[in-house]
């Protein structure tokens, strides 16, 4: 039976294991520290969502590749930077879903307004940008290209796809830029500033986008395969916001005259709770939702192959492990 161990990863070498919470502890010291500022209610807006926690798996990603060359400091300031720019695009998220909850507790936007919530979002951008000059010129064009991809991301989602443009491959990309930059970006941090060798940087990174696609799809299939006290995550939150998914894409391209009904109310946000339930019951008995499933292994798959070429370590076993914890959330 699987052991999950601190960091939310089964079976980690118990040494190994006790490393990483010791740096994870360091990236939360670093986090708080690092919000500070001359402006009691800037720092105020901004220790909302730090303290709300999550599940940090950014920094831990860099964490663990740090150890395939030599773990430094700079690895922990390179983590921490990435939980800062997750943290910035979250405030910046909630203000264009109307998000009224994040991680639990009232989202910023519906505290303090849009402007505020924007304008905090820049503030740890900001402070981001300031500590990784610290790490070096390297580290900041890095930040700089994904920060790129995030916001090209999120614009691609503004849009939608376009005329005669497949929906699935339009959402992948999405997904890539918005969700598979930066993790890979944390993938590539930890390797690069630890002196790894460059083959090793390269296959950390294509590794860090693949994962980073699959635990958004693993998301996706969350939202109608789990239950909430198996998630945490209260299922129809994207029907209920309208928003596309791995499974609703897959329903809203079939060609079956019975899913005419489904499609429909599918095709806008979904208000009553009562619909939310049924739409679940019947997404959850369609073979959308067993397709979905089966691209998220394939995708998670795909990246624990990259892994073989690395030397066998308690580092490459943690990403291989970090696969299986991905794909285990949407069981």
């Amino acid at each position: 039976m699987s052991q999950i161990s601190a960091t939310g990863i089964p079976n980690l070498d118990p040494t190994f294991e006790s490393e990483l919470v010791d740096q994870l502890n360091k990236v939360e010291e670093l986090l708080k520290l690092r919000i500070q500022g001359d402006y009691p209610f800037v720092i105020e807006t901004s220790r909302h969502l730090v303290e709300a926690g999550g599940k940090r798996l950014r920094p831990l990603l860099a964490l663990i590749t740090g150890h395939l060359g030599k773990m430094n400091y700079n690895v922990i300031k390179a983590a921490t930077a990435c939980e800062l720019t997750h943290l910035g695009t979250l405030y910046h998220d909630d203000v264009m879903d109307e998000a009224p909850l994040r991680r639990g507790v009232e989202s910023a936007n519906n505290r303090w307004g849009n402007s505020v919530a924007i304008l905090t979002g820049d503030y740890l951008f900001a402070k981001t940008s300031n500590l990784l000059s610290e790490v070096g010129p390297e580290a900041v064009r890095l930040q700089a290209i994904t920060f790129e991809r995030l916001v090209i991301g999120q614009i691609l989602e503004t849009q939608g796809p376009k005329n005669g443009e497949d929906p699935l491959s339009h959402y992948l990309r999405v997904v890539a830029d918005k969700t598979g930059s930066l993790i890979s970006a944390s993938a590539r941090f930890g390797a690069m500033l630890s002196g790894a060798s460059k083959e090793v940087i390269e296959i950390v990174t294509e590794f860090g986008e693949k994962i980073g696609v699959a635990f958004q799809l693993a998301d996706d299939v969350i939202d109608i395969a789990s239950d909430s006290n198996q998630s945490g995550k209260t299922p129809g939150t994207d029907l209920k916001e309208g928003i596309p998914t791995l499974v609703t894409i897959r329903v809203m391209q079939s060609n079956d005259p019975k899913d005419s009904e489904l499609k429909a109310l599918l095709a806008k946000p979904i208000h009553d709770e009562k619909t939310v339930a049924e739409v679940i019951l019947k997404l959850r008995a369609h073979p959308a939702l067993l397709e979905s499933k089966v691209q998220l292994h394939e995708v998670a798959n795909n990246a624990k192959k990259l892994l073989e070429v690395l030397p066998i370590s308690p580092a490459r076993t943690a990403l291989e492990n970090l696969c299986s914890a991905i794909v285990n959330r949407s069981v």
